[in-house]
């Protein structure tokens, strides 16, 4: 990792346990400002609760969260709110609330302890949702919307917050494909300008083309970390998912491409060497088209 660019978010030895589960052991990460990091592992890796960590929602019981140098326990909530904003993957209590009006509660950490919304912040607010698509919502409660519709309206209110660094917790997930690629596009976008992203994703082709670098978790712990063709191998998607696959350059993108063949305890045909699957010899065919 380069030394000349800012830290802007990392865990130090991060360790969570409930009862006798460890739900997060050891973990350490990095992610510098302007960098997509992208959290992979199967179901119950860790994932979401190394996200809760981040934000300082869950407490930890072992190691550190810095926020751009500083140690996220000396810092107010309000503070913390200022630079940092979540969208989790399951929305708090908005029972009544318009979706503009829960948009407009992203900008709380910029206000004064008494001081109401002002037109500033209401074009902020609108403008967040005209980057998500959800500006056509404002006026409708967040129970009339569908769950997709739902999860554009939280991540507009993070954007509102104007936040240095976004944390998402599967983004993409209750979206069509068109949206999970508009808001992954958005994500992208805003790192590109210098925002630092760390977010949980489900689809490994879409962690690979979106992510500047990846933490495999298996179990609480980290697996793998690196970019993307350093993470994304054969024998690591086998070790955290237990699945054969096959990993190759997508032709249109160049993003890495993944083709699952099967269960690891399963009998599928091996990959070829350059991680492609390989071709499949067909069996010799007699009259009447009966295998021989």
């Amino acid at each position: 990792m380069s030394s000349d660019k800012l830290q802007a978010l990392s865990a130090e030895g991060l360790s969570y346990s409930v009862g006798a589960q460890t739900l997060l052991d050891n973990v350490r990460l990095h992610a510098e400002q302007g960098q997509f990091v992208g959290l992979i592992g199967p179901n119950g890796a860790g994932k979401s609760t190394l996200l809760r960590a981040l934000s300082g929602m869950l407490v930890h019981q072992h190691g550190a969260v810095l926020l751009e140098g500083t140690d996220l326990r000396s810092m107010s909530s309000r503070d913390v709110a200022a630079g940092m904003a979540l969208v989790s993957q399951i929305a708090p209590y908005t029972h009544g609330f318009t979706s503009f009006e829960l948009v407009l509660m992203g900008r709380y950490p910029h206000l004064g302890r008494f001081q109401i919304e002002g037109s500033k912040d209401n074009s902020i607010a609108r403008d967040s949702m005209r980057q998500t698509d959800t500006e056509r919502f404002a006026d409708r409660t967040l129970d009339t919307l569908s769950g997709g519709e739902r999860q554009r309206v939280f991540v507009s209110r993070a954007l509102a917050q104007q936040p240095r660094i976004l944390l998402l917790d599967e983004p993409t997930s209750n979206l069509d494909v068109f949206h999970q690629l508009k808001v992954l596009d958005l994500v992208r976008e805003l790192v590109d300008e210098g925002l630092t992203a760390v977010a949980a994703i489900h689809d490994l082709q879409m962690s690979a083309r979106y992510c500047d670098r990846l933490v495999l978790l298996s179990e609480g712990r980290v697996l793998a970390e690196g970019t993307p063709e350093e993470v994304l191998t054969p024998g690591a998607i086998e070790s955290a998912f237990g699945v054969r696959s096959a990993v190759y350059p997508d032709p249109v993108t160049g993003t890495l491409a993944i083709s699952l063949i099967g269960p690891a305890d399963a009998h599928a045909s091996p990959a070829s060497d350059n991680g492609a699957p390989a071709p499949v010899e067909k069996a010799p065919v007699a009259a009447h088209g009966v295998e021989a």
